[in-house]
């Protein structure tokens, strides 16, 4: 599966729970996550996409762990079987 089916998936099934999975583009900051999610009463974390069996890269690390640092919640996705537990967690935190 291609990670971009795994992209569609999420926005198809957050949207379903009355939220957003918008595309992020950063121009002049590289590495930064695929997807912010926007879910109902104010839940958002960042998303990070990937191809079936696929780690982010270094750069893509360094800005999951700034995130964090700052109190985002950032998830790595690379299976569609992830996407409701990533969810669920989101909504729940």
């Amino acid at each position: 599966m291609k990670e971009s089916e795994i992209e569609r998936h999420l926005a198809v099934a957050a949207k379903k729970m009355g939220g957003m999975a918008v595309k992020l583009v950063s121009p002049g900051l590289d590495g930064v996550p695929d997807r912010i999610v926007l879910l109902p009463g104010r839940k958002i974390a960042f998303v990070e996409l990937k191809a079936p069996g696929r780690k982010p890269r270094a750069l893509q690390e360094k800005r999951k762990r700034q995130l964090e640092a700052l109190g985002f919640p950032v998830y790595v996705i690379d299976g569609v079987e992830q996407i409701g537990g990533v969810l669920d967690e989101v909504r729940t935190t």
